[in-house]
């Protein structure tokens, strides 16, 4: 393969193991969006935890798998408690208090991996069995790499047959559409949001432990994704899982041929295209309005 060809391959998988971590951070965040109405301004935060507690599984057990199995679900069950304790109680009180509460507790997480962990930048270790190089197309590409897009498309799919293929998925659905008249048939819809709540929540924890060994982990990682997730949200269309992917997948791509070519530019590329988008579809490629 001549260097040019390569070069536009690696960049190519480069963005698609990005856009595929942005795909589950912003699919949780349109998931809980679109079934509780709530624009959860803390998910990136929750995203960041997981990280973090991957650091401290790691350290105890000296497994990465372990960590991936661990750091989400403890993870998931913090977003579970979250939006019993306190997100529940402020039901009724608008968009206004949800998005005062969860910046609240994005502060909060913030603050508390500062006192628990300190504001060094963390390095984690790619697992033995992921490292090394796989061949595509006669180029030789890290597997851990790989791993990532595998991973991220498994979790999504994962999502999607629970939604479509599951009763409990056709409750969530049903409960968008009319949760009173959900309600009103028996369902217990504050036991489904709260386990909506907490599967978004441990989607954005596999991603925070699948891209720590990529990114490294500091303080400011949920600023880092929690931005580039919200705009993904924004162009794809609030509430739309097609709409999250398809966007999640350009911004990747965008993203990496964009520091290859126009390195300067590239940090301001994704909010260039958030705002053509907007002109011209303000609800999103793939919203609808209500």
């Amino acid at each position: 393969m001549d260097p040019v060809t390569a070069m536009y391959v690696a960049q190519t998988m480069n963005g698609l193991a990005y856009g595929m971590v942005l795909l589950l951070v912003a699919s949780g965040l349109t998931l809980i969006f679109g079934m509780m109405g709530i624009l959860n301004l803390a998910h990136a935060s929750f995203f960041m935890l997981s990280a973090y507690i991957c650091i401290t599984v790691l350290n105890v057990t000296g497994s990465f798998w372990a960590a991936l199995l661990i750091a989400p679900v403890l993870t998931a069950l913090f977003g579970i408690l979250f939006e019993r304790l306190l997100l529940r109680k402020i039901h009724g009180a608008g968009h206004i208090g949800e998005l005062i509460l969860t910046v609240g507790m994005m502060m909060i997480i913030m603050d508390s991996v500062k006192i628990f962990w300190g504001t060094d930048t963390y390095f984690i270790n790619i697992p033995p069995s992921l490292k090394g190089l796989v061949s595509i197309f006669g180029m030789d590409y890290p597997i851990y790499r790989l791993f990532i897009i595998v991973m991220s498309l498994a979790v999504f799919c994962l999502m999607v047959v629970i939604l479509y293929k599951t009763r409990l998925g056709m409750i969530v659905r049903a409960g968008v559409s009319d949760a009173e008249m959900v309600g009103a048939v028996g369902i217990d819809m504050p036991l489904v949001s709260m386990l909506v709540f907490g599967f978004g929540t441990w989607m954005a924890g596999v991603a925070g432990v699948i891209i720590a060994p990529i990114l490294q982990v500091f303080p400011g990682l949920a600023d880092q994704m929690g931005m580039d997730a919200f705009v993904v949200v924004v162009v794809g269309g609030f509430g739309s899982l097609l709409g999250a992917f398809v966007s999640a997948i350009f911004f990747g791509l965008l993203n990496s041929f964009g520091i290859q070519f126009i390195p300067r530019l590239a940090p301001v590329l994704m909010f260039v295209c958030m705002v053509l988008v907007l002109s011209f579809k303000p609800m999103g490629l793939f919203g609808e309005r209500e």
